[in-house]
């Protein structure tokens, strides 16, 4: 099972980062393409929404756009609702890797959703913690 990051689905709009908007909306493409292989974390469909309202803030989106890329990431893929298991993994985790709060509480998000894969800038990719195997796909 996949999952994606955050940074994904924000640089997949992002008109100013160009280069990562490609990468991202094509791997987004290709999941998207096979259905049942990919999940939205709870997490990370949160964290999306909040960088949209940021910039619904400030200008730099609609309401009209606003909603209209919630609607999308909401429908993108299954959504995977966190649990106290996870929770429990992501405090261990953070002790045993040194991760921050929110990228042990996303890997243990992963691994209670049964990901091995987990599309990500962040944590150091590429490596693999705790069986997920975290690709960076802007390399």
């Amino acid at each position: 099972m996949n999952a994606v990051d955050t940074n994904v689905i924000v640089y997949s709009i992002d008109s100013l980062e160009l280069p990562k908007q490609v990468k991202a909306q094509r791997l987004l493409g290709k999941l998207a393409a096979a259905p049942g292989s990919t999940l939205m974390l709870w997490q990370v469909l949160g964290e999306s929404i909040q960088c949209l309202r940021r910039w619904k803030d400030k200008g730099k989106l609609s309401d009209d756009a606003f909603r209209m890329y919630l609607e999308y990431f909401r429908t993108l893929f299954p959504v995977s609702l966190s649990t106290l298991d996870a929770l429990d993994h992501a405090v261990e985790l953070s002790q045993r890797y040194s991760l921050s709060h929110w990228d042990s509480m996303l890997l243990g998000a992963c691994r209670a959703a049964q990901v091995t894969t987990l599309y990500t800038e962040d944590m150091g990719s590429p490596r693999t913690i705790d069986g997920i195997d975290l690709v960076n796909p802007f390399l």
